[in-house]
């Protein structure tokens, strides 16, 4: 029985060293990085069983991909395989200040996009089979295709009685905030847990939150029906809000040193928590612990190690969150 099963894209990452600028570059760092893998990593990393389900391009490229996954011990095996299609790539180019880091997105055409309902292994939905399923709001922006597959997948999931995991994510190059209110709001809804960042929810639904104010959780509460919902708040920390009330995290500041794929991270130790206890608060202070760690890592992926993790949580122990 896996604890949970992931679903959506994995790209190749290009990124020129020394924050070189991509117009000056003469070589590129290549990192494997993914929203739900990097999230299956980062929980596989603490311990748990995680299927990773996509599309890869049969070719050294994807068999690239599948083997940086797997070596973090995530099962790919019912990755769906073709020769028909590409791998999806993105280049980072890193700014500082004054200068911003910038992504452009080469991922059009890739094996996800072609990743239709008809290649989902219909067997792993079963009851039994995984207790979540967590998916991305990325996913259901790369393509009309890969939209409906995510949709078929969470009401097998359903069926299968998995509780569903639902990271907003939202991507302003894969679509507008219109497009994308419409397609996400039913899992924005639904999900038994949400992860969201802050601007996110104000810029596809209007809803604003603030750690100062407590009560400005209110109608995401109600807007959820009281199912938890967490909520990143940029260099305060986090929050998770249900009907028993709010829980903030503050976290002490890191200079990030890859801060691709911190939300991942994140939501790895949120769920790895949750899996154990749906202790709002002691899972808040996995989350942003792994996200620290993962901060200090280059590349996408959270290269952490549980005991590190549990160490440095040992310190927190006795600070506690504020509770209101």
């Amino acid at each position: 029985m896996f604890d949970v099963v992931t679903l959506g894209e994995t790209m190749l990452r290009f990124t020129p060293p020394d924050f070189c600028r991509l117009g000056q570059t003469t070589s590129m760092e290549i990192h494997v990085g993914g929203s739900e893998s990097n999230t299956a990593i980062g929980l596989s990393r603490l311990g748990r069983k995680v299927a990773w389900l996509s599309s890869l391009t049969n070719n050294p490229l994807g068999r690239h991909i599948d083997s940086q996954i797997r070596v973090h011990g995530v099962d790919t095996s019912h990755v769906y395989w073709t020769d028909k299609h590409r791998v999806g790539l993105y280049f980072l180019e890193p700014g500082s200040p004054p200068r911003n880091s910038q992504v452009i997105y080469d991922r059009a055409e890739s094996a996800f996009s072609h990743y239709s309902t008809d290649m989902l292994p219909k067997d792993l939905f079963r009851p039994g089979a995984a207790r979540w399923l967590h998916v991305s709001g990325i996913s259901l922006g790369v393509s009309e295709v890969a939209r409906q597959t995510v949709r078929h997948a969470v009401d097998l999931a359903k069926q299968a009685g998995w509780g569903l995991s639902f990271d907003v994510n939202y991507r302003s190059l894969l679509w507008s905030p219109e497009a994308a209110r419409v397609e996400l709001s039913e899992l924005f809804r639904t999900a038994d847990l949400l992860f969201t960042a802050a601007r996110d929810l104000k810029t596809l639904w209007g809803l604003e939150v603030s750690e100062g104010e407590t009560s400005s959780f209110e109608r995401l509460v109600e807007a959820r029906e009281g199912k938890p919902s967490v909520v990143t708040l940029g260099s305060f920390g986090a929050a998770a809000c249900s009907s028993a009330g709010v829980v903030l995290q503050p976290i002490v500041p890191v200079a990030p040193i890859g801060r691709l794929g911190g939300g991942d991270a994140f939501s790895a130790g949120f769920l790895h928590s949750w899996l154990s206890s749906d202790d709002l608060g002691v899972a808040l202070r996995w989350a942003t612990t792994v996200a620290r760690f993962k901060y200090s890592i280059p590349g996408d992926i959270p290269w952490i190690e549980r005991s590190e993790i549990e160490k440095s949580l040992q310190t927190l122990e006795h600070t506690p969150d504020v509770v209101r």
